[in-house]
């Protein structure tokens, strides 16, 4: 993977966002994450279903298909992950018992399927130790290689003693980046004790710090935003404020208000959600984000 790198989210649903193949997706995405896991009747068990309703919409989409386009973009350089979340991923690893049947389904399916890893993007709650149990045991399996992203939300994140950073932080040996969502959050504290609202530089800034300096390495920082304001319920900014954030924590250049007290020349890249409602939109994120992130030194 490039220094700094541009994650996109791809949806397997249609909610009026442009429906796409995985070839579709642009090049300058340099980790695509599979959008989403199902939980399974077994604790801890996920599986994946390829929708039938965006096979339809794109006359016809198979699964060998599917499988085709996610090794012919791992040939050209590109991860793809499955995401492990959302409306109908919502699973629960509590014990060993769970964490063994996660970290066997998940192997299971990125061998089915071709997927570099896996994205925690679990908004019910994560268990520290257990998923760290679980993700160490699936990337034993897995090998070098191995991708691990996360998508906490802003809450998630606040401190070092909550279960989400506490879980970046037990997985940081194998963690590749976390992009939390600076959206659909409202106003939250920065670094420097003060509250910063959501859809502004020093927000993205502000927050990143705190991961910064709690114990993340600066390239497993990533700044998640919103494709469009259609891709969220609120905390949209411009591409060109989140190219101005991402240049204020890697050089202290174009900062807003707030300008961290050290800079970050390593910091990891940003993600959106999603590939789909960028491409609605004319893909200002790969264009503008992705282009900028693959300009910086």
């Amino acid at each position: 993977l490039p220094k700094h790198i541009l994650t996109g989210y791809w949806q397997n649903f249609d909610n009026g966002a442009t429906v796409q193949r995985i070839s579709d997706v642009p090049a300058a995405y340099d980790v695509i994450s599979v959008s989403f896991a199902d939980a399974t009747s077994t604790p801890g068990g996920l599986s994946f279903t390829l929708d039938p309703t965006l096979s339809s919409h794109l006359g016809g989409y198979t699964d060998a298909q599917f499988k085709a386009d996610i090794a012919a973009k791992r040939a050209a350089g590109k991860r793809v992950v499955l995401s492990v979340g959302g409306q109908n991923g919502t699973v629960s690893v509590s014990d060993s018992t769970s964490a063994a049947n996660f970290a066997n389904s998940a192997w299971t399916l990125m061998q089915n399927y071709g997927f570099d890893g896996i994205d925690i993007d679990l908004e019910n709650g994560v268990n520290s130790t257990y998923m760290a149990q679980a993700l160490h045991s699936l990337a034993a399996k897995a090998g070098s290689g191995f991708i691990l992203t996360m998508a906490p939300q802003t809450i998630d994140m606040q401190s070092t003693g909550m279960e989400y950073f506490k879980l970046a932080l037990n997985v940081k040996d194998i963690l590749t980046i976390v992009n939390m969502q600076y959206y659909n959050s409202g106003a939250m504290n920065g670094c420097d004790g003060n509250v910063y609202s959501q859809g502004t530089e020093n927000f993205l800034t502000g927050l990143a710090c705190i991961q910064l300096k709690g114990g993340l390495r600066p390239d497993q920082v990533g700044l998640g935003v919103p494709a469009s304001t259609s891709a969220a319920g609120g905390g949209y900014v411009d591409p060109g404020v989140v190219d101005n954030a991402l240049d204020c924590l890697a050089a202290g250049t174009n900062c807003g208000s707030y300008k961290p007290d050290t800079t970050w020349p390593g910091i990891g890249g940003a993600m959106t959600w999603s590939t789909n409602w960028d491409a609605k939109a004319g893909n200002p994120v790969a264009n503008t984000i992705g282009g900028h992130l693959h300009a910086m030194p």
